[in-house]
């Protein structure tokens, strides 16, 4: 793929990932955000939270499968929007749920579990979203900052606990994203197990 395609699919994948933030805001401004406006935005920011997760997570086994390799440039972006979405749902409860009352936010994590494994999943995000930059990676090293970076799956396992927790009846959507999430991390677990028997195989040399 030549250099401006690819810049040309990224700048897509950028745009088009403010448009759910587009369509929250022109609902916002036209009071259509239903009769409970702080829970709806709560829950979409929450939900697109994980579709960003997800998607970012799908971007390695895909590109293995497939072979498109300019697939593994927008995984980045993908992450970064997940952890922009998810800051947006961690603002949206501190500051109109709590009205920036810290220790009455700290008092409804203690009362409210959910809150906890929400919050512990967006705590584990920063770190990934700071160490995003090549200079990052340059500085970490490449296998301290894949050590660190799989602690994405952990994210995403809160993420998808989270939200379970929080619908307490209808489980179909969260029990969805924690499919996906079993199929993208069995992937990774049979992909690394593969190559490791590759690498241990003895060689034989014929006579």
């Amino acid at each position: 793929m030549k250099p401006e395609d690819a810049r040309f699919i990224k700048a897509i994948i950028f745009v088009n990932s403010l448009v759910p933030l587009a369509l929250l805001a022109w609902d916002a401004a036209h009071k259509n955000l239903g009769a409970n406006p702080l829970e709806y935005v709560t829950r979409t920011t929450g939900m697109l939270t994980l579709i960003f997760l997800m998607l970012s997570l799908a971007v390695t086994p895909l590109r293995k499968m497939t072979g498109w390799n300019w697939l593994g440039m927008n995984r980045r972006v993908l992450g970064l929007y997940a952890f922009f979405y998810g800051s947006l749902h961690f603002l949206t409860y501190i500051w109109f749920d709590r009205f920036f009352n810290f220790k009455s936010a700290v008092g409804d994590v203690v009362q409210r579990p959910f809150i906890a494994v929400g919050f512990a999943s967006f705590l584990i995000m920063i770190p990934l979203a700071i160490t995003s930059t090549n200079k990052m990676v340059k500085r970490l090293g490449g296998k301290r900052w894949n050590r660190l970076h799989k602690a994405v799956y952990v994210a995403g396992i809160l993420g998808a606990l989270h939200y379970w927790m929080l619908v307490k009846s209808d489980t179909r959507l969260p029990l969805t994203f924690a499919a996906v999430l079993a199929v993208l991390l069995g992937y990774r677990i049979f992909s690394a197990n593969r190559t490791t028997k590759t690498q241990t195989r003895p060689t034989i040399i014929p006579r």
